[in-house]
Formats: structure tokens, sequence, C-alpha cells
């Protein structure tokens, strides 16, 4: 990873199925072009996010690091459904799906 790299923004966030009934959480770089490519993958078996059609954004916060996004991930990946709503919760309590 170039130094470069490091100065741009990192983004774990938090998408959801048309019926809000699954969430996936990831890290991108580039959060417009990643949801642009879960919207593409929809329906897909081969990923996740794609088999249960999750391309819609409730939730997303900023790194500095990529380092930090990943970490931060990994985190909230080991979080109980309930503590990852409450977190969702902070942002979007109406559960909107968000523009990135």
């Amino acid at each position: 990873m170039t130094e470069d790299s490091e100065l741009m923004p990192y983004y774990v966030y938090i998408t959801t199925n048309p019926a809000k009934t699954v969430l996936y959480i990831g890290v991108t770089n580039d959060l417009a072009n990643r949801l642009a490519q879960h919207y593409a993958n929809r329906g897909e078996p081969g990923t996740f996010a794609g088999k249960y059609f999750c391309y819609n954004l409730l939730y997303f916060e900023q790194h500095q690091s990529s380092l930090n996004a990943i970490a931060r991930e990994k985190e909230l990946k080991g979080w109980t459904r309930a503590k990852k709503d409450a977190l969702i919760d902070t942002l979007n309590p109406a559960r909107e799906f968000l523009q990135p």
C-alpha cells in the first residue's frame, strides 16, 4: 500500500435488503462505486450481499486509514444484531436508505 493510498478516506458501511431483514458489513475506499457493485450483483448467489440483495445503505462511517477501517469492520461483524441495530439507530433511526 502506498503512502498516498492512506490519505484517502475509507468507509465502513452497513447495507440491507429491501425488506430490511439482513445486514451486510463491508469496507471500501469508494462508497458510491461499491454500492453500485452490490446493486449490480443483486441476486447473485456467489456473494453474501448478492444472494441476500444487500444493496441499500443504512449506515457508514469514515476512517483515515485502511487499517483502522478494516479493524472496525471486523469489530462490527463480531457484534450481535441488536448491537448493530443500535449503532444504525445513532445515525439513521428511521432506517431510510442513504445516499453515499
